[in-house]
């Protein structure tokens, strides 16, 4: 992780300020830290509204319909890994899985000689891969954007896999596919979980095995699952069971194209090689709003998050309602690109009413087309000023 400071340097040298928020990219003294909430009082929260009502923080449904929203509102710094049972789930475990006896993972294709990598053989060779943030494409304000979680992983890297493989000089592709039989039909979703990739871009990609300090949880692909840092979860197939090389003609798979709309391609592409990185772009968005009473008026405590992109981002910007302009947030602290950062800002709303929380990054070579389109705007209404 490369920021101006280290994550530990920062811990060691912040302040948990009001219920749960420091900042940490500027040497600040405990005072500039306080201002201007160190002589109020923290009232309450205010919900985020035109949401819908979902359940956070705990599964429900099963197989291709179970699901869990991570309740990001809960968020402090001190605490940046998601528990794993809190950890967002798309879809969950199959009930077949248990009779398909996943002790080993197929690899083949354009190799010199196929073989099979067994489970036993990765849990040996697992190591420490550090903290990743992992976002569904289909992350949405509807369900709270609770499809986002952070984790700390252990597995093996993919180039060791393509070392042990002895490929062909043809195998410019690698076809990674995982269990996708299921005992119950779906209402929401489509069988299909593979996806394929160039060799470069599985440099850093992994074979996980661990998060969190424990072995995976079925539904979060045990016994082992794709980890692709900085892409999204889409393309990190769990129940790993083939590793197929194939060559530049290699068509897209069923699931790239189910989410090539959310993952924002052009069009829906036939070959895999049409298919651009499915990499989550710099993004940003408030998880918290506090009611604080400071010398008898309201004054608010709007609290974020920054993630995605692949650069520290040192300038950005919110506003409140289109009409208004964007100005700099109070404090922002730029994570590491495998992670979330947090940034806090102080409010006065002039009246009472509804307004549209938006942000953006002021630095245009920053791709965060998500966020410019408004995708992460949420609303809040104010009653009380």
């Amino acid at each position: 992780m490369t920021t101006l400071i280290s994550r530990r340097e920062l811990l060691r040298a912040s302040t948990l300020v009001g219920g749960g928020f420091w900042i940490g990219l500027q040497a600040a003294s405990q005072s500039e830290l306080e201002e201007p909430f160190r002589h109020g009082r923290k009232v309450s929260t205010v919900d985020f509204s035109e949401e819908a009502p979902v359940l956070l923080g705990q599964a429900f449904g099963r197989e291709l319909d179970r699901r869990l929203y991570t309740d990001l509102a809960r968020l402090t710094p001190k605490n940046i890994t998601t528990p794993t049972n809190e950890f967002y789930i798309r879809t969950g475990v199959s009930q077949l899985l248990p009779e398909a006896n996943l002790t080993s993972i197929k690899v083949s294709g354009l190799t010199r000689q196929p073989f099979q990598l067994t489970v036993a053989n990765l849990l040996r060779r697992a190591t420490s891969k550090g903290i990743h943030l992992m976002e569904c494409a289909g992350n949405a304000r509807a369900v709270h954007f609770g499809m986002m979680s952070v984790a700390d992983w252990a597995g093996v890297v993919i180039s060791e896999v393509v070392a042990d493989a002895k490929v062909l000089p043809n195998a410019t592709r690698v076809l990674i596919s995982g269990f996708d039989q299921y005992a119950n039909p779906s209402s929401t979703s489509v069988p299909g979980a593979s996806w394929v990739f160039t060799l470069p871009e599985l440099t850093g990609a992994f074979l996980a095995t661990r998060m969190n300090g424990q072995p995976l949880t079925a539904d979060h692909g045990a016994p082992i699952r794709l980890v692709v840092p900085n892409w999204y979860g889409c393309a990190c197939i769990k129940w790993v069971n083939e590793i197929l090389f194939v060559n530049n003609d290699a068509p897209a798979t069923s699931q790239m194209q189910e989410y090539a709309t959310r993952t924002l391609q052009n069009g829906v592409p036939q070959l895999a090689r049409e298919y651009e990185p499915a990499t989550v772009d710099q993004a940003a968005m408030p998880i918290r709003i506090e009611k604080w009473s400071v010398g008898g008026k309201m004054l608010y405590r709007v609290i974020g998050i920054l993630w995605g992109g692949s650069q520290p981002v040192r300038a950005l910007e919110i506003r409140f309602n289109p009409e208004e302009n964007y100005v700099p947030v109070d404090q922002l602290e730029s994570p590491s690109n495998d992670s979330w950062g947090f940034w806090s800002h102080a409010w006065k709303p002039p009246r009472p009413g509804s307004y549209m929380i938006r942000l953006r990054v002021k630095e245009p070579r920053v791709r965060a087309r998500k966020l410019d389109a408004g995708y992460y705007m949420r609303t809040v209404e104010i009653r009380e000023v």
